[in-house]
C-alpha cells in the first residue's frame, strides 16, 4: 500500500470497453536522479509517491516539464510505441527554454520500456480502443528558495491504461472561443510545461460551464486567429482540399499534428500547410479537428466566437477526410496498416 493508502489496481478490475481518460495507480513506474551534474539511481519503483524538497523549484517557480504518449496492442499480441523519439526531442527543447537537464532519447526510450514492459497486463487488449498512456515529466527538486534553476532533479513515468479523452470518441464536439491567452506569443507555449495547462483551467471551465468541450485559443496579440483547441492542436481540411493548421511561436508542436500533415500529403495526396487561420474566414473550411496524443483526432462539430455559430462539416457527422486521417493514424499506431520508416518502436 502506497503513502497516500491507495493499491495498485488489478488488471481484472479494469472495464476495458469503458476507459475513460482517468489515473489509475499501476504497479510500476520509472525514476531517475539528476545529482553532481549526472543521472543516477536508475530504475523501476513500486512507490506511486514522491518525496521532494519544500524548497523544490517545481513547486515555487514551475520548473517542470512533462510528455504524453501511448502504448498499443496489436492484434499479433505485440506491443507498439509511436514515435517516441518525437516526444524524447520535444521534453529535450522544453528542458532548454526551462533550463533543466535533458534526458537522453536512448534513456527516455529505455525507460518507456521498461516501464510498458513491468505494466504488459495494463495494456487494454487489441479490438478494445484503448492503449497505455504513458506520462513522463521531469522536475525540479532540492533545497532552494532563491529564483534560479534547480542543482537536483527527478525524472520519472507512470503509465495508466486510458480511453478516449474526449466524450464520445471520434464524434463531433463544440468549442468556443475564449477570451484568455493560453500563453505569451514568445513565452513557453511551444514548450509542454505544466504552467501552460494551469493558466488554461479556469477558460476551460467556463466552456464546460456553457455546454462546450472546451475552448478555443486565439493568437495573443490581435484575438484574430486560432492558435490552439485546449490541450490540443487545430487543424482545417479546406473546400478545395488543403490540410492546413496553424503556425505561430505559441503554439506546442503536437507530434500528432506533423504525423497527420506527413499522412495528409504522403498518404492521401493532399497539400499541407502552417499558416494563419483567421476565425472571420472559416468558411474556407469544410472540416476541422484537434488533434493530440490523448485526444488522437476530435472533430469539431461548431465553433462559437462572439455573436457567431460557425458549423464546419456538421455537428453530428465525423467528415470523410477527418474519418481517412484517423483511420490512417491509428492504424499506423495499432498495427494494422505499414508505418513510415522508423514511427513504430517495438517493445
Amino acid at each position: 500500500m502506497t503513502m497516500s493508502g491507495k493499491k495498485a489496481v488489478q488488471p481484472q478490475e479494469i472495464d476495458w470497453n469503458n476507459l475513460g481518460f482517468n489515473y489509475m495507480n499501476l504497479p510500476y513506474r520509472y525514476r531517475a536522479y539528476w545529482r553532481d551534474g549526472e543521472w543516477q539511481e536508475t530504475g523501476l519503483t513500486e512507490d506511486a509517491n514522491v518525496t521532494i524538497s519544500e524548497g523544490s523549484t517545481c513547486l515555487h517557480y514551475g520548473q517542470e516539464v512533462f510528455e504524453g504518449l501511448k502504448a498499443y496492442r496489436c492484434k499479433d499480441g505485440s506491443i507498439n510505441l509511436f514515435r517516441p523519439d518525437q516526444n524524447a526531442a520535444r521534453m529535450q527543447k522544453s528542458c532548454e527554454r526551462l533550463m533543466m537537464p535533458k534526458v537522453p532519447t536512448e534513456m527516455f526510450v529505455a525507460a518507456l520500456k521498461e516501464v510498458v514492459h513491468a505494466n504488459e497486463a495494463y495494456i487494454p487488449p487489441y479490438g478494445t480502443g484503448g492503449t497505455l498512456y504513458l506520462r513522463p515529466y521531469l522536475i525540479g527538486v532540492g533545497d532552494n528558495i532563491g529564483v534560479h534553476p534547480a542543482q537536483e532533479y527527478i525524472f520519472s513515468i507512470f503509465a495508466m491504461p486510458v480511453g478516449n479523452y474526449f466524450k464520445g470518441g471520434l464524434t463531433p464536439t463544440n468549442f468556443v472561443a475564449s477570451e484568455y491567452d493560453r500563453a505569451a506569443h514568445k513565452g513557453t507555449g511551444a514548450s509542454k510545461v505544466g504552467g501552460n495547462y494551469a493558466a488554461s483551467l479556469f477558460p476551460g471551465q467556463l466552456a464546460h460551464d456553457a455546454g462546450f468541450s472546451d475552448c478555443i485559443y486565439l493568437d495573443p496579440i490581435e484575438h484574430r486567429k486560432i492558435e490552439e483547441v485546449g490541450s490540443a492542436n487545430f487543424f482545417g481540411i479546406t473546400k478545395d482540399g488543403k490540410f492546413v493548421t496553424p503556425k505561430s511561436p505559441s503554439i506546442l508542436p503536437s507530434v500528432t499534428k506533423y504525423s497527420l500533415l506527413y499522412l495528409a500529403e504522403h498518404r492521401l495526396g493532399m497539400q499541407t500547410e502552417q499558416g494563419d487561420i483567421y476565425i472571420d474566414q472559416l468558411d474556407h473550411f469544410a472540416e476541422a479537428g484537434a488533434c493530440g496524443t490523448a485526444a488522437v483526432i476530435s472533430p469539431i462539430g461548431g465553433f462559437k466566437y462572439g455573436d457567431n455559430f460557425h458549423v464546419f462539416y456538421s455537428e453530428t457527422e465525423v467528415g470523410p477526410v477527418t474519418r481517412k486521417l484517423y483511420d490512417e493514424l491509428t492504424g499506423i499506431q495499432f498495427g494494422d496498416v505499414d508505418a513510415p520508416a522508423g514511427w513504430i518502436e517495438k517493445v
